[in-house]
């Protein structure tokens, strides 16, 4: 194990594949249809653990193909294209050179939009290049990145996470812009991910719009169950513990092999280092986790109106809801009438308090969803 890794079980970021269970398949798919030249559109629910497959994949190329470049860029912070420029840009410029000063003056040389800056990393000491630019000169700055990565010459590999956000920017033409930079490019293979299938779905299934029939489309579902559970086994095993698989199975079914939940659950059961691990160990680390997180909890509760707070309530009561809008569900639960609920549901769904799949409606946070149910 790695020195500087304490607890194996990772809840942020990506380490390597020791840390990493599974997804051999997908990995090996993904990485095909890249090298073959076809974009892909990877979908999951939040928590699944698409963003770190993404970048197990990127570990992976970068071990099949070491001049190769992997760029990974979180999308769910932007709101419009001038972020969206930025951070794309940066993540580019800062990838493409690895000389800061070699950054600066291509940057400056060839980005007349860009207003890069040298600086020194504060806790390494080493030097970076960071990047602002010209409000009003998004579309000029964005026809210039793209015309520098298909220059370039490297191959490389670009993840555009949570890409349904452009979908809520409020320049209409994002899209349209975007796509007519993409298609031009034949170095550069993108990986547009998201947690939002509908959104995403509309975007390259529909006929109307730009990104339609671009990409190939891939979805992915929970880790094999015997896999993960060997993976965690191995871990506990290391350390002179024992996982029992009862625990362990109570756990992957709880939160229904949704594994951002599930690692949380496990980080914590390892870090018990003096305590046999059993049912009443786990329901304890859960226990803490609600707790710990109950004033954001309570925080996020009363941002909503008194009918939204109730009709949360009653989903987390019965974990999941497939007629949402039945007679017997909103009199079990005293909510308001039809038309009311339909209405605080689209709050709740617009605002992703609240998902919806083939099973029904579900709290989005597991978490949230359990120390909801304590409180009806």
């Amino acid at each position: 194990m790695n020195p500087l890794i304490d607890n194996p079980f990772l809840i942020t970021g990506y380490e390597s594949p020791k840390y990493f269970c599974d997804r051999e398949v997908e990995t090996k798919e993904l990485y095909e249809t890249l090298r073959n030249g076809r974009n892909v559109t990877l979908t999951s629910p939040r928590r699944m653990g698409k963003s770190a497959l993404i970048k197990h994949l990127f570990y992976t190329i970068n071990q099949q193909e070491p001049k190769a470049v992997t760029i990974y860029i979180d999308l769910y912070p932007t709101e419009c294209l001038f972020d969206f420029t930025k951070a794309f840009a940066a993540a580019i410029l800062g990838q493409l050179d690895s000389n800061p000063v070699k950054v600066l003056k291509k940057a400056t040389a060839i980005f007349r939009g860009l207003r890069p800056f040298y600086s020194v990393d504060s806790l390494t000491g080493q030097p970076k290049v960071g990047f602002d630019f010209v409000p009003g000169s998004e579309e000029h700055t964005l026809e210039q990145v793209f015309s520098y990565l298909n220059s370039s010459g490297k191959t490389c590999y670009i993840a555009l996470d949570e890409f349904q956000q452009i979908g809520n920017y409020p320049e209409k033409n994002i899209e349209a812009i975007l796509r007519s930079y993409i298609q031009d490019l034949h170095n550069v293979h993108f990986i547009f991910s998201g947690s939002q299938k509908h959104m995403l779905e509309e975007m390259f299934h529909s006929p109307k719009r730009p990104f339609y029939q671009s990409s190939s489309e891939k979805t992915i579902d929970v880790i094999d169950y015997n896999r993960y559970y060997s993976f965690a086994a191995a871990f506990f095993n290391a350390q002179g513990r024992e996982m029992p698989e009862p625990v362990f199975n109570m756990i992957f079914n709880r939160y229904e092999g949704y594994t951002g939940y599930i690692q949380i659950v496990l980080n914590r059961l390892y870090s018990k280092t003096n305590k046999t691990i059993d049912s009443v160990l786990a329901e304890e680390c859960i226990s803490d986790i609600l707790q710990e997180n109950n004033d954001y909890y309570m925080y996020l509760l009363r941002a909503y109106s008194r009918g939204q707070g109730k009709l949360m309530k009653a989903i987390a009561k019965e974990k999941k809801v497939k007629e949402i809008t039945s007679g017997s569900f909103i009199s079990k639960y005293n909510l308001s009438a039809t038309s009311s609920v339909k209405s605080a549901l689209s709050r709740l769904l617009d605002e992703e308090i609240v998902y919806h799949s083939e099973e029904g409606y579900t709290i989005y946070d597991r978490f949230f969803g359990e120390w909801l149910a304590t409180r009806f």
